[in-house]
């Protein structure tokens, strides 16, 4: 079963992502912002990390920057999913090394296909 580390520091999105997620079967994880993400990761690996951007003490680009610095995050997908569409943001989300990016409010069956889809 995949291991998935979501990270919002919404409750609301946190709590939407991981009924989406284990209802298809996966093992989920949450943590508030990036900096506790990134903790977290230190310890314990995933097969999938989704982040917002927006967020207290670290945004999720720089968590996706410093995930990408570990090694055993160097090739695990990483995935954004923020209310933020703009072609500038989406760059500098691929340039920190994201695999992927998805829109708030997200449609929970794109989003079992995207996870899908980066874990194969």
């Amino acid at each position: 079963m995949p291991r998935i580390l979501t990270v919002d520091d919404s409750v609301a999105m946190r709590q939407m992502v991981e009924v989406t997620l284990t209802s298809a079967g996966y093992d989920v994880l949450q943590a508030e912002n990036g900096r506790e993400a990134l903790d977290i990761a230190h310890t314990q690996n995933f097969d999938l990390v989704i982040t917002d951007v927006n967020m207290p003490q670290m945004d999720g680009l720089t968590l996706v920057r410093n995930l990408r610095g570990l090694p055993s995050y160097k090739h695990t997908p990483l995935l954004v999913l923020t209310t933020e569409n703009t072609p500038e943001r989406k760059s500098e989300g691929r340039e920190a090394g994201a695999t992927g990016w998805l829109v708030k409010p997200f449609n929970p069956e794109k989003l079992l296909a995207t996870v899908a889809k980066v874990l194969k």
